[in-house]
């Protein structure tokens, strides 16, 4: 289910008012020596933890956040197989969890089953007579969350965070986002994208599967020559556009809205948002000309390879060829107790997040680290209060917002109630998995006009990241990410403040990045900048989008710096911010060096070890083009260079390819 919120892969750490105890957290194996930290840091930096930990065939990419996220599936693995052990009480959560889980084990029945638990929703798609037909099948698929053509949720409305509203949003490319369709560079992945396609559907016993195949790829082709690119998709604000669900019929009546709310059980709505209106226009269009045997081949492309992973080993094979080895290049499948307990910590995440807390989490560290988490907020106040190309006036509305901000530390006060989600070992693997999703849907959809609960989350404890959330303006930092190699309550302030000091203060500084900034205190979508200073951000972010445009990625290949700002003005705040608040902890006394580097060295080299990783050029590619967050070489070597700190703690000169001039340097916040 898409949430309207900025979420990133990071860190947290401990807070640091307590006496340091000298451990050896920078491990001198993790450095590679023979490259100097002038010319190039991030090898320097995790040159040795690169050839110490090889890319492992089932991954695209592993580093250090995957080695926490390793121990934490075993971890979860553990509990999982251990409730088999237990005499849990038949309906319990313990038992839907168990069940899911052994279920997803069991290939034998998977393998028996085939395509049969899918063949009654393919018989389905395979009747539909007429485009109200088609619309109907389409509430049906989105009411099990399946949503081909677009996306239906309930999120807050950003208008007025306090009330939740209906989001309508382009959706429905299979390999996820519209250059793969358009660019000419991947005519190879397309074509090996239709052959996936025509060999789910033999499997599925689908007939002429290879013209399906071609009528299912030609209908995404048009839906991606509609789509919003990546770029667009971040402009919150072009984004909003509320009308009533009459306005929507009327501007839109041959996807027939009118038969879709009804088939899903919606009422007509005051207000609603078509958040890619001129997608909506030529998706209309398409109904209106479009031959319903070629959308309803599409359809069935959408339903069948959603269910690639609760099928038999045929179907996941497929669907691995193409998706990891082809797209991402993976080399080996991740084995099934994997994929087996990814199921039940998805559905029923809480409920596994509220295991995972009682046996591993220490309640202590919520006080630490939520005292940390108040050193940065007061750095970042000193920070907002230095910047000269910012008035008076919006730095009062920053320190509001900063002030408000609301801290969920380790697992949420109340927790999901699971009891009317029913899993039945009678059904197969695949629909108790869609019965499941089916719940999550009437789940969000049943919020329609309802309060926001800001006590909820949207992230489980077990999950291994953090998250800035605008309309609710507050950071969340699970329970899985405070620990080693991440948070280690034996280091020093300086490694702790260039791990988790570094993600907090990253996550605050969404609630200012390119999107955040467009929020004020209380989550609303309001204006709290003057013009002035609103020229003085956008001028100083330019700068930063052209700096990460320069990196060549692989030949003829750039990063993208528009797709990536949040998240790198995100970094660079990290960064200065977490600094600040770092030599703030030392009070005036100045730590001795550790292992021969000084505290500010063991400040951005705790940082650099948290983008340590191996990954192949398929999967550069890849995230290259989707992913909002810069590679990790670059969050390092590109960042670091507009940090004067960062120049003075390694000694970097003009000369050193480290280096960056200061007029050619930017900072933000």
């Amino acid at each position: 289910m898409k949430k309207f919120m900025l979420i990133m892969v990071s860190a947290l750490a401990v807070a640091c008012n307590e006496a340091p105890k000298t451990v050896h957290a920078i491990d001198p194996a993790n450095l590679d020596t023979s490259v100097s930290p002038a010319e190039n840091f991030y090898q320097y930096a995790t040159g040795g933890w690169q050839k110490n930990n090889p890319l492992k065939p089932e991954f695209s990419r592993f580093g250090s956040f995957d080695v926490l996220r390793e121990n934490n599936q075993k971890r979860l693995n553990d509990l999982f197989a251990g409730l088999a052990d237990e005499n849990v009480m038949p309906g319990s959560v313990e038992q839907k969890i168990s069940d899911l889980y052994r279920m997803g084990l069991d290939s034998v029945r998977l393998n028996n089953e085939g395509a049969a638990p899918v063949q009654p929703l393919i018989e389905k798609i395979q009747a539909v007579k007429d485009r109200r037909g088609l619309v109907e099948t389409i509430a049906d698929m989105h009411s099990s969350s399946d949503y081909p053509f677009f996306g239906a949720y309930v999120s807050s409305d950003l208008m007025d965070s306090n009330s939740q509203i209906l989001y309508l949003s382009q959706s429905g490319l299979g390999m996820g986002d519209r250059d793969y369709y358009l660019d000419t560079t991947n005519v190879r992945l397309k074509e090996g994208y239709r052959n996936f396609l025509a060999s789910i559907f033999g499997l599925a016993g689908i007939k002429d599967a290879e013209k399906a195949a071609d009528d299912a790829l030609a209908v995404e082709d048009i839906i991606a020559e509609a789509s919003w690119s990546s770029v667009e998709l971040r402009d919150i604000q072009r984004q909003y556009n509320p009308m009533s669900s009459e306005d929507l019929v009327r501007q839109y009546p041959d996807l027939d809205f009118s038969v879709y709310f009804r088939t899903l059980g919606l009422n007509s709505q005051d207000k609603l948002v078509v958040m890619q209106p001129s997608y909506f226009s030529a998706l209309d269009s398409v109904f209106a000309t479009a031959d319903v045997g070629q959308l309803k081949n599409y359809l069935l492309g959408q339903l069948v390879q959603g269910a690639c992973g609760a099928l038999g080993d045929d179907f996941y094979d497929a669907y691995f060829e193409f998706f990891q080895r082809q797209m991402a290049g993976v080399q080996e499948q991740k084995p099934r107790w994997k994929r087996a307990m990814e199921i039940p910590d998805n559905l029923l995440s809480e409920a596994v997040g509220k295991m995972y807390v009682a046996k591993y989490f220490s309640e202590s560290e919520k006080g630490k680290v939520m005292k940390m988490v108040e050193n940065i907020r007061q750095a970042l106040g000193e920070h907002v209060d230095s910047l000269g190309w910012m008035s008076d006036s919006t730095k009062l509305k920053a320190h509001e917002k900063l002030n408000a901000f609301v801290v969920k530390i380790g697992y949420p006060d109340k927790w999901k109630d699971y009891s009317s989600l029913i899993i039945n070992p009678s059904l197969s693997y695949y629909e108790n998995i869609r019965n499941a999703a089916r719940w999550y849907v009437a789940d969000n959809l049943s919020r329609l006009g309802k309060p926001v609960d800001r006590s909820e989350w949207h992230m489980s404890p077990q999950t291994v990241n953090a998250y800035y959330n605008p309309t609710t303006n507050e950071i969340c930092f699970p329970a899985a990410i405070l620990q080693p190699p991440f948070y280690n309550p034996e280091a020093d302030d300086a490694v702790n403040y260039g791990g988790i000091g570094v993600v907090i203060s990253h996550e605050m500084t969404h609630g200012f990045d390119d999107q955040g900034r467009n929020f004020d205190k209380d989550g609303n979508m309001v204006n709290w900048w003057t013009d002035a200073d609103a020229a003085a951000f956008k001028a100083r972010t330019a700068v930063l989008v052209e700096q990460f445009d320069e990196v060549e990625i692989l030949p003829g290949l750039h990063a993208n710096g528009a797709l990536c700002l949040g998240e790198n003005i995100a970094d660079q705040g990290g960064l200065r911010i977490a600094y600040t608040a770092m030599q703030n902890s030392f009070a005036g006394v100045h730590p001795e060096p550790v292992d021969g580097f000084t505290a500010e060295q063991r400040f951005y080299l705790s940082y650099a070890t948290l983008w340590a990783q191996n990954i192949t050029d398929e999967e550069k590619a890849r995230l290259t083009r989707l992913d909002v967050h810069s590679l990790g070489e670059n969050r390092v070597n590109v960042t670091l260079r507009n940090l004067q700190t960062f120049f003075d703690a390694f000694g970097i000169e003009e000369g050193d390819a480290m280096y960056r001039p200061e007029s050619e340097r930017v900072v933000i916040w």
